[in-house]
């Protein structure tokens, strides 16, 4: 099993309060350049959210110290003692979900918490548990 934020565009109504609440979690100030979660406009006023799926691995794969592993939870994590920055992680990112701004340690990604999802007003972020066969 595996928990994941499952992402429905079709609620989304581009507010930003998932990707506020998310920065000042875990950056402490309101930036969305500092979120886990990206709202991207889409066509005639709709909205695309990209959140890990954690389940494709790129990252994993392609990390060259292992310092992405996944947790006993399912959740893809990054070690911090272990990165060097390379940005091998965001680069192999099929869906851009793992991020870094200048200046950040380390990338960072969805690590699933569900402070967006309880935050959204429109129900269009659930964290769910899924099979894999990873």
């Amino acid at each position: 099993m595996i928990k994941y934020l499952a992402t429905h565009d079709e609620k989304c109504v581009g507010c930003l309060a998932c990707v506020s609440v998310c920065s000042k979690l875990y950056f402490k100030e309101e930036n969305p350049s500092k979120s886990r979660i990206v709202v991207e406009d889409g066509l005639k006023g709709t909205f695309h959210l990209v959140a890990c799926d954690q389940e494709c691995e790129a990252c994993l794969r392609e990390c060259p110290t292992r310092a992405i592993t996944r947790s006993k939870a399912g959740i893809i994590v990054i070690d911090p003692k272990k990165c060097v920055g390379c940005l091998a992680c965001v680069a192999s990112c099929p869906i851009g979900a793992m991020r870094w701004y200048p200046g950040a340690a380390v990338p960072f990604k969805c690590l699933s918490c569900g402070a967006c999802a309880r935050t959204c007003p429109k129900e269009a972020l659930e964290v769910v548990s899924k099979e894999t066969c990873v």
